[in-house]
């Protein structure tokens, strides 16, 4: 009897240490994963409203692009009119020609995004909020440290 209970001794130990090691590894794992996963779609929904924004320009659909800069008929911009939005993104614009816009850097600020555009050689930068997904153009090319944009 004495010699069963000592091939036994320890063995629910090594389980219970086992299983702990098992259960921070996953967590250590899960974190790790968690964070690079964050790390590459931080910026999805931003990201993905430049890129709507320039389908709807490609389908000449001008009023609900200009619509993703804010500016409707109910709330209509002060300082930047359709006539003047035409003129950047219209069809008589660089902008129009086919595969003129193409999408390189994306700069994550603490409250939006810088979206870098190259226009037939020509930077633009653009600025997508993060509350409100609203497009406008990027008052710096990088986050200004000094200003919470």
């Amino acid at each position: 009897m004495n010699n069963l209970l000592d091939e036994n001794y320890g063995v629910a130990d090594a389980r219970r240490e086992k299983r702990n090691k098992r259960i921070i590894y996953s967590l250590v794992s899960l974190v790790v994963l968690g964070g690079v996963l964050w790390f590459f779609f931080r910026n999805y929904k931003e990201e993905a409203r430049v890129k709507e924004f320039l389908v709807l320009l490609e389908r000449q659909d001008f009023q609900s692009a200009y619509a993703m800069w804010g500016c409707t008929h109910a709330t209509p911009c002060r300082d930047y009119k359709m006539e003047q939005f035409l003129r950047d993104w219209g069809p008589q614009s660089d902008a129009a020609k086919a595969g003129a816009i193409q999408r390189s850097k994306v700069k994550s600020c603490d409250k939006g995004i810088i979206q870098l555009l190259q226009i037939n050689g020509q930077d633009v930068n653009l600025y997508v909020d993060r509350s409100t997904l609203v497009i406008g153009f990027a008052p710096w090319p990088v986050c200004n440290p000094r200003v919470k944009l």
